[in-house]
Formats: C-alpha cells, sequence, structure tokens
C-alpha cells in the first residue's frame, strides 16, 4: 500500500499503527491524522529515533501494509 492509500484509510489504519508503535497515544494518533511526516515526527519523539531510522520504519511498515 502507498502512502496516499494509507492517509484516505487512515482510521483503518489507526489499528496497524498502535500495534506497530504501541508507545504513541490515542492523542498522538489523531495529531498525525494520516500525515506521514507527522507519523515519523512522532515516532522519533517517542522512541528517540534519527529521522532517517524512523523514515525506513514507516517505508517498511508502509510496504507490509
Amino acid at each position: 500500500m502507498n502512502w496516499d492509500q494509507i492517509e484516505g484509510k487512515w482510521k483503518q489504519a489507526q489499528g496497524k499503527v498502535r500495534e506497530k508503535w504501541g508507545k504513541l497515544t490515542n492523542d498522538d494518533i489523531d495529531q498525525i491524522a494520516g500525515t506521514r511526516d507527522q507519523l515519523v515526527g512522532k515516532i522519533r519523539e517517542k522512541y528517540g529515533l534519527a529521522k532517517e531510522a524512523a523514515e525506513r520504519e514507516v517505508d517498511d511498515w508502509t510496504r507490509r501494509s
């Protein structure tokens, strides 16, 4: 699935995001609102990852979704 599809189906994708990144709160998920950059930023903030590592995780997750 590509990011445009995930963004369009954000309500359905939220559960998978919570499974993958359990440290993200419901408020975090609501703030992300399907925006890839927001997801990367929240993952960096909660997990202490570098931008490139967080982007890689999101890209890997996107390909598997």
